[in-house]
C-alpha cells in the first residue's frame, strides 16, 4: 500500500501544491550552488591569485563536459523513467534508470581515461601558457581522473528528484555545496595544497553529495532500484535524445561566455572583458534560480504527460510560466534600480569597468523577461518528447541567434549591440514558442472539441 501512494503522489496532490513541493527545493538547491561556485573563485583568487584563478578557468571546460553529460543522460533517462511511472508501467522504469546510471558511469568514466592520456596537449589546447599550465594541468588531472564521481552525483540527484524525493536532492545540493567549502579551505589554508588540493576538495564534495542521496534507495517506498537489464537500444537512443537539448544547454553556457569575451575584447579591450566577467558570475546565479524551475516541473510534466492527464499539464505550464514572469520582472527591477550597488559588492574597480558594467546590466537584464519562459517550455517540450522544438529553443538562444547578433549588431550599436544581443534573441525565441504552440497545441484542441 505504501508502494501505491508514493507512485500516485502527483496525483492526489492538486497541480499548485505538487508545482511548490518541487519549485522551493529545486530553487533553493540551485542558487546555494550558484552561490558555491562564486565562493570558490573567490577563495582561489585570494590565496593562489589571479594566474591560479585563471589555469582553473582554463581547465573548466573539462568540468562543464562531465556537467553536460550528466545532464544529457540524466534529463533523457528521468524524463522516461517519470513516463514510465505515470504509465504505472514500473518494470520499465526501474529498466530505464539502471541503463542510464550504467552508460553515465562507464562513459564519463571512458572519456576521463581517454583524456588523461593526452592531458599535457589538452591543457595547452585549452588555452594554457607557461605561467598557467601547471595549475591547469593540477586541476585537470584529477578532474578527468575523478569526475564521474560528479556526472553520477548529479544524474542520481535528478532521478531521486523524479522519484518523488525532492528535499534530498537538495539536501544532496546543501551538503555538496557545504563540503566544497570546508574541504577547499582546508586544502588551500591548512594543508596549502593549491589547485590540485581544490581539485580534490571538489570531487571529495561530490562524493559527499553521492552518500546523502544514496539514502533514497533505503526507503520502503521508492521504485529507484538497481536492476538487471538487457541493452536496449531503442531505450537508449530515447534517453540521448530527449537529454540532449540539456547538453545543448550546457555546452551553450561556454559558447555564451566565450563568444562574449572574444567581442568585448575587440570592442573595449581588457575593460570590457572584465566588465563582462561581473556580469558573467551574476547572470550564472540567475541561470541557476531559472533553471530551479525546469527542474522543479520536469518531474511534473513528464508523469503528467506518461499518465495522459493533459489539464494538469497545461495547469502546470500556466502556474510555472506566470512564476517564469514574476521571477523575471524582479530581478529586472532590481537591476535597474541597483546596477551601480550590484557591480560595487564586486570590487572597486576604475571608473570605465564600472560605467560599462552598469551600463551593460541595464540593457543585459532586459533578457530576464524572456529567460524563464523560454526554459519553462524548453523543459514543458522535452518532457513531453518534443524534442525538435527543445533543441530550437535551447540552440537559437544560446548559440545560434546569440551569435548571429553578436557578430551584426556591434557594426552598427557598439558595445551596446553587444549587450543587446542576448535579450534580442531570448525575446525572439519566445516569439517562435508562441507560434509553435499555437499550432500544434490551440488547434488540435480546437479540432478535438469539434
Amino acid at each position: 500500500m505504501q508502494e501505491i501512494k508514493n507512485v500516485n503522489s502527483l496525483e492526489s496532490l492538486s497541480v499548485g501544491r505538487a508545482f511548490l513541493k518541487y519549485l522551493i527545493p529545486s530553487l533553493l538547491g540551485m542558487l546555494i550552488m550558484g552561490a558555491n561556485f562564486i565562493i570558490d573563485g573567490i577563495m582561489v583568487g585570494n590565496k593562489l591569485g589571479a594566474v591560479a584563478l585563471a589555469g582553473v578557468g582554463i581547465a573548466g571546460p573539462a568540468y562543464t563536459l562531465f556537467a553536460a553529460m550528466s545532464l544529457w543522460i540524466g534529463i533523457g533517462g528521468a524524463t522516461l523513467y517519470s513516463q514510465a511511472m505515470g504509465e504505472k508501467d514500473y518494470t520499465k522504469a526501474k529498466q530505464i534508470f539502471s541503463q542510464s546510471l550504467t552508460v553515465i558511469f562507464v562513459a564519463t568514466l571512458f572519456i576521463g581515461i581517454t583524456a588523461y592520456l593526452f592531458k599535457e596537449p589538452l591543457v595547452y589546447a585549452l588555452g594554457a601558457n607557461e605561467e598557467t599550465y601547471p595549475h591547469a594541468f593540477a586541476y585537470l588531472q584529477i578532474m578527468l581522473l575523478f569526475g564521474f564521481i560528479i556526472t553520477v552525483e548529479s544524474a542520481l540527484s535528478i532521478f531521486v528528484r523524479n522519484d518523488g524525493n525532492p528535499n534530498l536532492a537538495m539536501a544532496a545540493q546543501i551538503a555538496f555545496a557545504l563540503s566544497n567549502v570546508v574541504f577547499n579551505s582546508i586544502a588551500l589554508y591548512v594543508l596549502d595544497a593549491g589547485v590540485q588540493g581544490v581539485a580534490i576538495g571538489t570531487m571529495s564534495a561530490a562524493f559527499v553529495g553521492l552518500l546523502v542521496l544514496s539514502a533514497h534507495f533505503f526507503k520502503k517506498n521508492t521504485y529507484l532500484k538497481f536492476r538487471k537489464f538487457k541493452w536496449n537500444k531503442k531505450m537508449l537512443w530515447a534517453i540521448f535524445l530527449i537529454g540532449f537539448p540539456s547538453f545543448i544547454a550546457e555546452v551553450g553556457m561556454s559558447v555564451f561566455t566565450v563568444a562574449h569575451n572574444v567581442v568585448l575584447e575587440n570592442l573595449a579591450g581588457t575593460a570590457g572583458v572584465a566588465a563582462f566577467s561581473t556580469l558573467n558570475y551574476l547572470h550564472g546565479v540567475m541561470l541557476m534560480a531559472f533553471l530551479g524551475l525546469g527542474s522543479a516541473i520536469q518531474p511534473l510534466i513528464s508523469y503528467y504527460h506518461g499518465a495522459q492527464q493533459e489539464e494538469r499539464k497545461r495547469q502546470t505550464v500556466r502556474i510555472a510560466i506566470k512564476t517564469a514572469l514574476g521571477i523575471g520582472v524582479g530581478l529586472l527591477l532590481v537591476i535597474q534600480f541597483w546596477a551601480a550597488p550590484i557591480v560595487g559588492i564586486f570590487g572597486d574597480f576604475p571608473a570605465e569597468v564600472t560605467d560599462l558594467a552598469v551600463t551593460g546590466l541595464k540593457v543585459f537584464s532586459l533578457a530576464y523577461l524572456f529567460i524563464g519562459v523560454n526554459f519553462v517550455m524548453m523543459t514543458y517540450f522535452q518532457s513531453i518528447n518534443h524534442v525538435k522544438m527543445a533543441i530550437w529553443v535551447t540552440a537559437a538562444r544560446e548559440i545560434i541567434l546569440m551569435l548571429i547578433f553578436l557578430a551584426v549588431l556591434p557594426s552598427f550599436f557598439g558595445i551596446q549591440g553587444v549587450w543587446s544581443a542576448v535579450p534580442l534573441s531570448e525575446g525572439i525565441v519566445v516569439v517562435t514558442i508562441y507560434l509553435y504552440y499555437n499550432k500544434y497545441f490551440v488547434r488540435t484542441s480546437l479540432l478535438r472539441e469539434n
